[in-house]
């Protein structure tokens, strides 16, 4: 025995070793049976199990009854009752079990969440930045206008330049012949 209260006490050494149960093992069988306690089959089979004994014990020959109408059927209400104590902790083992599956898939849908968001972020300065870009380049037009306009102004330079020097174009067309 311990000598103090916060000191642990030895642990006994057992012949018999405590068996260990896997979790998730017992966890799907529990899903399992918490499945088929939640579907019409089980409910049919349960009420036709009911009827036949309920039929068995009420039109029987008396000798070979077994549970007693008089007595309301007490081995009846006994079996649905165990039957009942039985479905109620599977059930909740197989909600606990699915509550943990929506979490962690609540996780993950989180995270899938961020990672689409901060892509759809960079997306939207991407395409910021080509729109400033493009803003910047010039369009077809421009680089048109821009040409005529050049185009307009050696077209007056050669004019005035013919007005000072009118020997000018017919020397520059002789060297260009020869």
């Amino acid at each position: 025995m311990a000598d103090r209260l916060d000191t642990p006490l030895e642990t006994r050494r057992r012949f018999i070793r405590r068996p260990q149960l896997d979790e998730d093992a017992s966890g799907k069988v529990s899903e399992s049976i918490a499945r088929f306690l939640g579907t019409p089959r089980f409910i049919i089979y349960l009420t036709v199990f009911c009827l036949v004994w309920i039929a068995w014990n009420v039109w029987a020959p008396p000798e070979m009854r077994f549970d007693s109408a008089a007595r309301g059927f007490t081995a009846l209400t006994l079996m649905l009752s165990l039957q009942a104590s039985y479905a109620a902790p599977l059930i909740l083992l197989a909600q606990n079990r699915q509550t943990d599956r929506d979490r962690v898939q609540a996780e993950q849908d989180r995270q899938r969440s961020e990672r689409n968001l901060a892509d759809t972020e960079f997306l939207a300065r991407e395409m910021a930045a080509l729109r400033i870009a493009l803003s910047e380049v010039a369009t077809r037009d421009f680089v048109r206008s821009e040409l005529r306009n050049l185009l307009e102004d050696l077209s007056a330079e050669r004019e005035h330049d013919a007005d000072k020097d009118p020997e000018a174009p017919e020397r520059g067309r002789k060297g260009q012949r020869g």
